[in-house]
């Protein structure tokens, strides 16, 4: 799996290439029990953030959101019954306006994958 600046050096060789292909090119793909591929997008997407100078802690990342404060990652359905994940998020995902994501309800989950990419975690 590569890590900081080889990271950073391949995300950019790479282009316009699809999520799934990114992720496996840089190495973050383990094998399921029956013998299938699985590609490790939150590894890779937190490797990516600490290589671009965030820091992910055990309760949330310091200095990021309004005011100071830090983010709960926690969410509360609204009144209107929208869940609102906050532009915090997205800012730390480096997720931009019409990115489009498949909507997984599981057993108490909800699971937000890129639109395109393989779910291999059923």
């Amino acid at each position: 799996m590569l890590t900081g600046s080889d990271l950073l050096a391949k995300v950019k060789e790479l282009g316009d290439v699809s999520k799934s292909d990114l992720v496996r090119a840089c190495g973050y793909v383990s094998n399921k029990k029956g013998g299938g591929e699985r590609l490790n997008f939150t590894a890779f997407y937190e490797s990516l953030l600490e290589a671009k100078g965030v820091s992910l802690g055990a309760t949330g990342v310091a200095g990021i959101g309004k005011g100071g404060r830090k983010l709960s990652y926690v969410a509360t359905v609204q009144g209107n019954g929208n869940l609102l994940i906050g532009k915090a998020y997205t800012a730390l995902l480096d997720l931009k306006s019409g990115d489009e994501f498949e909507i997984k309800l599981g057993r108490k989950q909800i699971r937000l994958i890129p639109a395109g990419s393989e779910d291999n975690e059923d």
